[in-house]
């Protein structure tokens, strides 16, 4: 079906997050110096960053209305983050400003040569408690709310805010970039989850990443899909059937990742997504998740155009957010449903 035949969307989607909002100063170099170096930078950027921060932007940037929990001290940096996110379309008004201490901040150092960038963060002081989170501000922020992100920072603030949303029956999005304190009891919370490539296995201790997936789904029941974010190979992801499909045909999830590697087209530069029917995907020594297997490819994006991989993976949440909410709006009761619409 066409687009112009979809029915139309709320003007009014609204994502909160929750999480770390920083400065960041982008120095471009040659190449990456080495031990006791001194070099110049060809270039230098001041600009707002943080996984939150970023998602937020990338949600507003979409179209969504994001709403963003995190804290600033009242400092040059802490009033140029504020003043950044407003001007992108971000809600600030749930944020704690300190009068003392510091905000947080980042050097990047980004290396031409490799394309790469090296991030040395400077945490913000002091940080966001829960006590600082009115029970009235938390109501408010979650009002009207159609999804929750968090990106695992502020974890006993952000522990809090997926309660309450739990309670409410706000889907809520889960970033496991990498093992953190009080990432687990989040987790716990999660409609969806997005992994960096490595985390998976590590939390999981499974020997692949098709069987780490599984096993992610089976420690949290109420997961419905999570994604492998692989930098320039793509992503995967495993969705979890709402049907139950007992129906359906066992196969081993490597086995079916790898036979979905083989029809991809590389050819393409734009992404694109191949799935697998609604099958049993099973996992030596771990078990069997009823669902579908997804393969996306990343844009291929010339060598001389690219600067460098700083907040892509931000940018990706963000998207995904957007995506998210509309799937969802779509198969809201108040939409005509239509068999037809995927």
């Amino acid at each position: 079906m066409s687009s112009d035949s979809l029915p139309p969307l709320p003007q009014n989607l609204i994502v909160l997050g929750c999480g770390q909002v920083a400065v960041d100063f982008l120095a471009t170099v040659a190449s990456f110096p080495n031990p006791d170096d001194k070099i110049r930078s060809t270039s230098l950027k001041v600009q707002g960053g943080g996984n939150a921060g970023n998602a937020s932007t990338c949600a507003a940037r979409l179209g969504l209305n994001p709403r963003l929990i995190s804290k600033v001290s009242n400092d040059s940096h802490g009033k140029g983050i504020l003043e950044e996110l407003e001007a992108d379309g971000v809600d600030t008004s749930f944020f704690i400003v300190s009068e003392k201490g510091n905000s947080s901040f980042t050097y990047v150092i980004v290396d031409s040569q490799t394309k790469t960038r090296t991030c040395i963060h400077t945490p913000g002081y002091p940080p966001l408690i829960p006590e600082e989170l009115s029970q009235s501000s938390l109501l408010s922020a979650l009002d009207g709310v159609n999804m929750v992100y968090f990106d695992g920072r502020h974890h006993e603030t952000a522990l809090v805010v997926a309660k309450e949303a739990a309670r409410k029956n706000i889907p809520i999005l889960v970033e496991a970039e990498r093992e953190r304190e009080g990432l687990d009891d989040l987790l716990d919370f999660a409609t969806y989850a997005i992994c960096s490539a490595k985390f998976p296995q590590a939390w999981t201790e499974a020997p692949s990443f098709s069987s780490a997936l599984i096993s992610m789904l089976l420690r949290l029941p109420k997961l419905k899909f999570v994604i492998g974010t692989l930098g320039e190979e793509g992503c995967i992801m495993l969705e979890r059937s709402v049907n139950g499909g007992s129906d359906a045909e066992e196969m081993d999830v490597q086995c079916l990742l790898e036979s979905l590697k083989l029809i991809k087209d590389d050819s393409k530069t734009i992404p694109t997504c191949i799935s697998s029917v609604e099958t049993k995907l099973s996992a030596n020594g771990i078990g069997t998740i009823t669902g579908r297997l997804f393969v996306g490819t990343a844009e291929k994006i010339p060598p001389s155009e690219l600067v460098d991989t700083t907040g892509a993976g931000d940018a990706f949440i963000g998207a995904v957010l957007y995506g998210a909410r509309i799937c969802v709006s779509i198969k809201d009761p108040l939409f005509p449903k239509d068999p037809n619409y995927q």
